[in-house]
């Protein structure tokens, strides 16, 4: 079973990654294809899914936590790994971890796919599993996934004024190179975002 993948994107197309390992190009897809960017050297944690009549598919995610949560996702019956994606494409982790716990079926069904139905079902059968999760998980797994919504949020941010989807792409990867490892504010990170797209105007 093949659990992650070290390469670097080569093309971008609606939620599809083509990512480049050794020469071989895999097709992944994901939930937010707007925070990776082409030639992007990545570690991409991976879950393979198997059709019996399409075969194997390949699903990334941007963390450990974001695979974790859309395993239990499918895990419930009925659900599959599309609307797994929807809901990590429309919701940030943690989220969909509150909303679960919280019993806040509402949000979970304002997700694509999701009606009231199947919202309440997901908090019934994944209520206790995300009460572990969240009691096992390490503090810096959850700091990581809130840094991962600082990226999420700067490129709605970005997309609501109107930038394109290859300009929203140049400036994350410029704040990724730019402010790696610096422990940056949202608002930091978003003025520098815009004054570097204010630069190549």
């Amino acid at each position: 079973m093949i659990s992650l993948l070290q390469g670097k994107v080569v093309s971008i197309d609606q939620q599809q990654l083509i990512i480049q390992v050794s020469g071989i190009g895999f097709q992944v897809l994901v939930a937010r294809p707007e925070l990776y960017s082409q030639e992007q050297e990545i570690n991409l944690p991976i879950y393979m899914h198997w059709n019996q009549e399409q075969g194997p598919s390949f699903f990334g995610f941007s963390t450990e936590l974001e695979k974790k949560i859309f395993l239990l996702i499918i895990s419930c019956s009925g659900i599959g790994p599309k609307i797994g994606l929807a809901v990590l494409g429309q919701m940030s982790s943690a989220d969909f971890l509150h909303a679960v716990q919280s019993g806040n079926d509402k949000a979970l069904s304002a997700v694509n796919g999701i009606g009231a139905k199947k919202a309440e079902q997901i908090v019934v059968q994944l209520r206790d599993k995300v009460t572990k999760l969240i009691n096992t998980e390490s503090e810096q797994v959850f700091e990581g996934a809130q840094a991962l919504n600082h990226w999420n949020n700067i490129s709605q941010v970005l997309k609501s004024l109107n930038y394109s989807r290859p300009e929203i792409e140049s400036a994350l990867a410029y704040l990724r190179k730019e402010h790696k490892g610096a422990d940056c504010t949202f608002d930091q990170l978003m003025r520098s975002g815009l004054s570097f797209l204010a630069k190549r105007v």
